[in-house]
């Protein structure tokens, strides 16, 4: 299998890191704009850790346009977790160095890549940049807008601070 898809795709990928946060999404902007080109960069925003108690995440939503198939691009993430130096553990829920998740992949469905992520609808972390980045784009399966998908969220109940931070040089 070739690593070029019939046609291009926008995709979305969620970036997030709470161990050297301002290092680690620094690298992975540069290792996917040195892979997919020009990248669209929502603001970042800091957020309490969710599922544990831990120190806060930096979380923004990358946006670009590619021919790569979605393996290939999930290959990639892993490839990028890896140069973080990403440590898995058991439990779901802990502090990383990054965490890239494929989010979007055009108006694909599909289970086995978890395409689209169910964290779009389940974190404002996720929500909130990608909304940004795509106000009027339309869920695969909900036909939700995803600000509509960011409007659901209790505001108060999911706090971001945004945060500048220069990512690319």
């Amino acid at each position: 299998m070739t690593e070029s898809s019939v046609e291009p795709a926008d995709v979305y990928l969620s970036v997030g890191s709470n161990i050297a946060p301002e290092q680690n999404l620094k690298l992975a902007c540069q290792a996917l704009a040195n892979r997919y080109g020009d990248l669209h960069l929502s603001n970042v925003y800091r957020n309490a850790a969710e599922g544990f108690s831990g120190e806060a995440f930096l979380n923004m939503v990358v946006g670009f346009r590619t021919t790569a198939r979605p393996e290939h691009i999930l290959a990639h993430i892993e490839d990028i977790h890896d140069q973080a130096q990403r440590v898995r553990t058991a439990n779901k829920f802990s502090s990383r160095t990054l965490d890239l998740d494929l989010l979007l992949y055009g108006d694909i469905v599909r289970e086995p890549l978890k395409l689209p992520h169910a964290d779009i609808e389940r974190y404002s972390f996720v929500a909130r940049p990608l909304a940004e980045l795509a106000p009027t784009r339309k869920h695969p399966v909900s036909g939700k807008t995803m600000q509509e998908i960011w409007a659901n969220f209790v505001q108060d109940a999911h706090p971001l601070e945004a945060v500048e931070l220069e990512l690319l040089q």
